[in-house]
């Protein structure tokens, strides 16, 4: 008796957590689970056989490509907020137009008349910020978040009072809050068709002024560039994308779809151009693969899915994007903080050979053989990493093991370690001579260079010494000794 007033308090208490359970959820698992599409249907879709995902596959991935377009100017030129203030702007203008046109009597869902409010309200918006900006000590997200947060606490009162007139409830206006991309109708499509072409057409035309503007807006000002007309044009290209993209994946996500294709794009390049093909490529592939997989599964918001498949496409390209993926920076910090380990003991081992004159190393000068403890003595760096240092060049064939505990520079070796210091002493001397730097003070900066130097540079640096290129070798403008320095 105890144990059955037990549980049956427990289950009251589930049912007084979770009040509003789905009645599929209690109807049984059969109810809750959807089958998985088989592989006729998924052909079906991507081969577009039905008119229905025909017309909303070819709008979404026509809006992918535009936004993508469009994005990438905006991401470099630093306005990826304001996109997400001008699509927020759009829900009062949508509200305002619905209740105007409700009042004279006409269709209020006309979707003409509710993407005209939504372009006024979202160009209103981007010139608030524009104001703020300009007439204000506040700075650039303060201006963004006012607007953002302005604009749409107006439109979600202006959207409740929508919603309680006569035709309110009937007009669906959330779906421009969270996207309704299923309900596209055949016009819809050719809307956005002609506002992708538009944008691509705008793209190639100004791609030039679209890109001085974004990389050094300053100096396009000064050669006479009329940067506030072709920020306008910018602007209206993405109040035009934004507004046509409100019924498919909503103005909470619009800004996604202008945003990471061009994000996801830039860890592949670094040509502006391919940049700008990769971004509407990545937008269109999105589209199209977010909705076609809510075409496949009933119940999935296309919306959602198409954003979520644009993250993933961002995922994979900051982890495997061969311009500037994780994958490929870490290996190239890899690398280059093994270029430093490995140049650093190569000129460690120099220099000592160079230096050394007393009784006690005559005999490991003549046969330059170095002890493993004075190379550790000369920097800041720990026995594993001196050790580990020495079997690379080893196994490179640059130095060979000496008993008891010593190395000797192999001939290659010796010649890749007095390059080294070539070039760290040519900086030297253009620090003392251009930098006006004391020569005691030099070595830690010539020490921060001397691994990246180009072949250009080092003939430039050369040309400064008295006997010219391929003299004599440049001598050490400090004594050298032991020192410590980082790695």
């Amino acid at each position: 008796m105890g144990g059955t007033a037990w549980r049956a308090g427990v289950l009251t208490l589930m049912l007084t957590l979770v009040p509003a359970l789905p009645e599929a959820a209690v109807a049984g698992p059969s109810t809750v689970l959807t089958e998985w599409p088989t592989w006729p249907e998924i052909f079906r879709v991507i081969t577009l056989r039905d008119y229905n995902t025909r017309v909303v596959v070819i709008g979404a991935t026509l809006l992918g490509a535009a936004a993508g377009l469009v994005g990438t100017f905006l991401l470099l030129r630093k306005r990826a907020l304001l996109s997400d203030a001008l699509s927020h702007a759009t829900l009062p203008g949508i509200a305002i137009a619905f209740i105007l046109m409700t009042l004279r009597g006409g269709e209020g869902k006309n979707f003409l008349g509710l993407i005209t409010g939504a372009a006024i309200f979202s160009v209103l918006g981007t010139a608030s910020v524009i104001l703020i900006q300009r007439h204000s000590r506040l700075k650039d997200d303060a201006a963004l978040g006012i607007v953002l947060s302005a604009y749409f606490g107006l439109g979600i009162a202006l959207l409740g009072i929508a919603t309680r007139m006569e035709a309110g409830n009937a007009a669906g206006l959330t779906a421009f809050i969270y996207g309704k991309t299923a309900s596209m109708l055949f016009m819809d499509a050719v809307l956005i068709a002609a506002t992708a072409l538009t944008a691509a057409v705008f793209c190639i035309l100004f791609f030039k002024e679209f890109t001085l503007i974004c990389f050094d807006g300053e100096y396009a000002a000064a050669q006479g560039w009329p940067v506030t007309r072709l920020d306008f044009l910018m602007m209206s290209l993405a109040v035009v994308v934004t507004v046509i993209g409100l019924q498919a994946v909503g103005l909470i996500l619009v800004v996604a779809l202008l945003i990471i294709p061009p994000a996801a794009a830039r860890f592949w390049t670094h040509d502006l151009r391919r940049m700008l093909w990769l971004s509407g490529l990545f937008g269109a592939a999105a589209g199209f693969a977010g909705s076609g997989l809510s075409a496949l599964t009933a119940n999935l918001p296309a919306g959602a899915i198409i954003v979520l498949t644009a993250s993933a496409v961002f995922l994979v390209s900051m982890i495997l994007g061969s311009a500037r993926g994780l994958l490929k920076t870490s290996l190239e910090r890899y690398r280059l903080k093994r270029k430093i380990a490995r140049e650093n003991l190569l000129r460690a081992m120099y220099e000592w050979i160079e230096s050394c004159s007393t009784d006690r190393d005559a005999a490991a000068c003549v046969r330059r053989a170095i002890p493993f403890e004075a190379m550790l003595a000369r920097r800041s760096w720990t026995s594993a990493e001196v050790r580990r240092t020495f079997r690379h060049l080893a196994a490179d064939g640059l130095v060979r093991p000496t008993p008891p505990d010593a190395y000797a520079p192999t001939t290659e070796g010796w010649e890749a370690a007095r390059r080294v210091v070539r070039n760290h002493r040519l900086w030297e001397a253009y620090l003392i001579a251009r930098a006006d730097i004391a020569p005691g003070q030099v070595d830690w900066g010539a020490d921060e260079i001397e691994h990246i130097l180009d072949p250009e540079m080092i003939e430039s640096l050369e040309k400064m010494l008295p006997q010219g290129p391929g003299g004599a070798f440049p001598e050490s403008p400090h004594p050298i000794g032991p020192h410590r320095g980082d790695v």
